[in-house]
């Protein structure tokens, strides 16, 4: 450069989805996997091609001069690939199919829900680049609610609009539901210690969802952290987290990371080559989703409002509306972290000293419902498959039944009053994405937004395990169970679904044997 020339910016070819260096995509670029619809990578919003087009390999640009900042900061492409990432349509058969699936084996808590939906969603049947994914799962951290909940409707909604997320998020939630709902009717007077086995079964399933966890952080850090800043990054969300496990930890994290991206790409102007690959719609437009928006924050002021004027003798299903409806709404973390604040909501604890200065605390005479019988529905939950926030149809027919109220009307109230905040705000919030995903100062932060949220995955692998280990009847066997099932997951590999299962068989062979 000349002297007294003035630097002019950049344009840098962000490589989104890691088609570089990933065989699978690799293989199917070149043909090695067949769909009836299939999309392109465009290097521009204007290139991409509509739903249909026939797959024609796009090189990417390279950026305009070697060793440049974006490089640095891990976002850069290397070279111009040869081969296009290819981006396969869905029809509502294949929805219902693969989340139906998914309702009925996505066994392991939320962490090892993600991780089932990037193995199948991304590496198989590549219906979003990791790119798209890994910006739903940054979007879900930074929303109050269930993130694998978030990213199953918002999954469906990409695909197929409002009736695709709708039907995505259904047959995901719906046998979790159902199996919770008739335990908590039928057994909530029965089940106040759950059975040893059982015991077992969940710490099997457990011990198998942590190590697809395991996987998925080591593909998606492969495929996101590329460069020496985003890995820091990574790494340094990770430790934090751990450090300071606090719901508002997440999205602050998440929002640093942007922050320093921001700065490091201020002077780049960012181009990225499969932007709107996999994003084929966006369910509401930008006044729909403004209403959603407007209408969460309205119930929530009504619902708290009106608990606040009216007694709960008056109104028992009002209140139990407006906590379940406020706990949705500002809880960050997902299901792990809701289960605190729930349980202080509707379990009643009074403490006395006696008279060797020891505090005993009991369940209070109008508790909503006892703390065994809170655990014993939680010891259930874990065993179920679908998103742990499914453990409010259980709560919701004890509460019920303990008030002298129809179960069924305790279930609905309690089910949709959790879930409700976080699926209005995915819907009411990914028509604004579609937009200000476009835009040069989001695009400069997408690379630290991602990084901090693989971070958080990565965090939750350390979090899980040692968590496991503590509340295992037999840790040391969870420990192998663990061990096998990432190497089924990464070597052979097995379906992710088996693997769970057969890590919760193998759960009820250790407690039978009595293993340690």
């Amino acid at each position: 450069m000349a002297a007294g020339e003035e630097r002019q910016p950049e344009a840098v070819d962000v490589e989104a989805g890691a088609s570089q260096g990933d065989p699978q995509i690799q293989a199917a670029s070149a043909g090695g996997l067949h769909h009836r619809q299939t999309h392109t990578v465009a290097t521009d919003d204007a290139a991409l091609p509509a739903a249909g087009d026939s797959p024609v390999a796009l090189a990417d640009a390279k950026p305009s001069g070697s060793g440049n900042l974006s490089d640095k900061a891990g976002g850069a492409s290397e070279a111009a690939s040869e081969d296009a990432v290819v981006i396969n349509s869905a029809t509502y058969t294949e929805i219902a199919k693969y989340f139906g699936i998914l309702g009925w084996t996505a066994f392991g808590g939320p962490a090892a829900h993600i991780a089932m939906f990037q193995k199948l969603f991304v590496d198989q049947l590549r219906w979003c680049t990791y790119l798209v994914f890994t910006e739903l799962l940054m979007l879900g951290q930074c929303m109050p609610g269930p993130t694998s909940t978030q990213m199953g409707f918002a999954i469906g909604v990409l695909k197929k609009g409002l009736s695709g997320g709708l039907l995505s998020g259904v047959l995901f939630q719906g046998p979790g539901f159902l199996i919770l709902a008739i335990l908590g009717w039928v057994a909530s007077k029965v089940l106040d210690n759950p059975p040893e086995w059982l015991q077992g079964l969940v710490a099997g399933l457990v011990a198998a969802g942590i190590a697809l966890v395991a996987s998925a952080a080591l593909h998606l850090v492969r495929n996101i952290c590329k460069g020496r800043l985003l890995q820091v990054l990574c790494t340094g969300a990770a430790v934090v987290a751990f450090y300071w496990p606090k719901p508002w930890t997440f999205p602050a994290l998440i929002v640093i990371g942007g922050l320093v991206t921001l700065f490091a790409k201020r002077q780049d102007v960012i181009k990225v080559a499969e932007m709107n690959a996999g994003v084929d719609k966006l369910g509401f437009n930008k006044l729909g989703g403004g209403l959603l928006l407007a209408g969460w924050i309205v119930i929530l002021v009504v619902l708290l409002v009106l608990a606040g004027q009216i007694s709960y003798e008056d109104a028992k299903e009002l209140h139990w509306a407006a906590t379940f409806y406020r706990t949705g709404s500002i809880i960050f973390g997902g299901g792990q972290v809701v289960l605190p604040m729930i349980y202080n909501d509707v379990v009643d604890r009074q403490c006395i000293t006696d008279s060797h200065d020891k505090e005993v605390c009991t369940d209070a005479a109008d508790s909503w419902m006892t703390t065994d019988q809170f655990y014993a529905g939680l010891a259930l939950a874990q065993a179920m498959p679908g998103p742990l926030f499914n453990f409010a149809a259980y709560l919701g027919a004890v509460i019920a039944q303990n008030a002298g109220v129809n179960a069924i009307i305790g279930v609905l109230i309690c089910w949709f009053s959790l879930f409700a905040p976080g699926i209005i705000l995915v819907f009411g919030i990914l028509p604004f994405w579609g937009a200000f995903r476009k835009w040069q100062v989001y695009r400069r932060a997408l690379p630290g937004l991602n990084a901090a949220a693989v971070g958080l995955i990565v965090t939750s692998v350390f979090q899980l395990t040692l968590s496991a280990y503590d509340s295992s009847t037999f840790p040391t066997t969870s420990i192998c169970i663990g061990m096998l099932a990432y190497g089924f997951t990464e070597v052979v590999p097995i379906p992710a679904p088996i693997v769970v299962i057969g890590g919760g068989a193998l759960g009820v062979v250790g407690w039978a044997a009595n293993m340690k």
